[in-house]
């Protein structure tokens, strides 16, 4: 699994990050875990708002910081 986090680094990226790796480690799953900061990029998954969640390519969150319970059931 691929879970990419998209934004610029403002503090809600980092907390979708934080909740994102938290959410991977409860659930003892594998996952690639990365960030996505080019603007290009982000705009190319058709995001306009960030932070953004993306699981293996396709969007699943954008504009808010997800909790790590709410993402645990998203990938789960």
């Amino acid at each position: 699994m691929k879970i990419e986090i998209l934004g610029v680094g403002c503090p809600k990226c980092k907390q979708l990050t934080a909740n994102a790796e938290a959410a991977v480690k409860e659930l003892n799953i594998q996952a690639e875990i990365s960030k996505v900061t080019d603007i290009e990029k982000i705009i190319e998954y058709g995001v306009m708002m960030t932070p953004a969640l993306a699981i293996d390519g396709k969007v699943v969150s954008s504009g808010k910081a997800l909790s790590k319970d709410e993402i645990k059931n998203i990938i789960s």
